[in-house]
């Protein structure tokens, strides 16, 4: 960080020497808590804040803060995330996934097909985030799948239902294109869905691009998504995309035209419609 040419006398100061040079509070302290070898658990630094730094761990606390100043996420630089409840392993090769897709994964929930074994996608998976949470969560059996593009993604993904211990069919594919003889009961998609030139992209220039932008409105692939979902979704399934803040009136729009019933849509943790979704109303 170049704040000080001595080492804190504390992992009190330490923290604080961070924050001063304008990394997050909480980001701050799961760093620490890595530097150290010790849990992700904030409790553990509040018992020991006095507790002085070895050099050792100085030298690496330094290097993490580092990666974090210059724009890597915390998660890729632990190696970790937390959701809806489970612990995953991530790294460059997917996003880091975050709180708000978790109102997709509660919404699936509420809407979990009433039949036995019934068949549940998860389009775009990622680290298998939601997928995995889906098999983890389930309030009736279900034969869950999960598809990405990237070899790469996938990877990660198988990686995290192993150590999990969660069964999960795995395609890889474009979208629908990878389950080509399949039907499903329910299907999910957190896709891409930023505009190619939004301001907001430089934020997130340490996260893998194609899984962020799709086209000048961001809404490519939502399109492709909801046009492809006829002929795989049985009579009644629903599908559930997860978007912008602001596209839920274009992607509702979108639901229309392709004749899905029941358009409906769930709000964020900051109150934004951040999920909309539709059902198949059948032939």
């Amino acid at each position: 960080m170049n704040t000080s040419p001595h080492k804190p006398a504390s992992i009190q100061a330490a923290l604080a020497q961070a924050q001063a040079a304008g990394l997050d509070r909480l980001d701050a302290q799961l760093l620490m808590l890595h530097a150290l070898g010790q849990p992700h658990d904030r409790a553990w630094l509040w018992a020991h804040d006095l507790d002085a730094l070895t050099d050792g761990n100085w030298e690496t606390w330094e290097r993490l803060c580092q990666r974090r100043l210059h724009g890597e996420p915390v998660a890729y630089i632990v190696g970790k995330k937390e959701f809806f409840g489970l612990t995953l392993s991530v790294d460059p090769r997917v996003l880091v996934p975050r709180p708000d897709t978790e109102t997709l994964v509660e919404w699936a929930l509420e809407l979990w097909p009433t039949t036995d074994h019934a068949q549940v996608v998860d389009l775009g998976t990622g680290s298998g985030a939601i997928a995995l949470a889906l098999c983890r969560h389930c309030p009736r059996p279900a034969e869950i799948h999960g598809v990405d593009l990237s070899p790469g993604a996938l990877a990660v993904a198988k990686g995290n239902a192993e150590s999990l211990g969660l069964a999960v069919t795995w395609h890889q594919g474009h979208w629908w294109d990878a389950t080509p003889e399949r039907q499903f009961d329910l299907a999910v998609s957190n896709p891409p869905y930023i505009r190619a030139q939004d301001p907001h992209l430089e934020a997130l220039r340490a996260e893998p691009i194609g899984a962020l932008t799709s086209g000048e409105d961001g809404l490519n692939d939502i399109r492709d998504l909801i046009v492809g979902a006829k002929s795989h979704l049985k009579p009644g399934a629903w599908l559930l995309l997860e978007h912008g803040f602001d596209q839920s009136a274009a992607v509702a729009d979108l639901f229309n035209q392709a004749g899905f019933e029941s358009i409906s849509h769930r709000e964020d943790l900051a109150g934004h419609v951040r999920c909309t979704g539709g059902q198949n109303r059948g032939a």
